[in-house]
């Protein structure tokens, strides 16, 4: 694990899904701990230099 720093907290929060980063200001308290939890996950596989599982399954959109 890296030391932490703040470009990097940015990064990986510029980084993780936009409905965690929404979520986090959702009404429903549910989906508000959801989305930290997506958050935190994101951070620390960031961190941890793992940058999540690659889904065959998931199709690329154009750009």
């Amino acid at each position: 694990m890296t030391t932490p720093d703040s470009s990097s907290f940015a990064h990986c929060l510029l980084n993780a899904p936009a409905w965690a980063r929404v979520g986090l200001t959702a009404p429903s308290e549910r989906l508000r701990e959801a989305a930290a939890a997506e958050l935190a996950q994101t951070i620390m596989g960031v961190l941890e230099g793992s940058q999540g599982t690659y889904d065959a399954r998931q199709m690329a959109l154009p750009l």
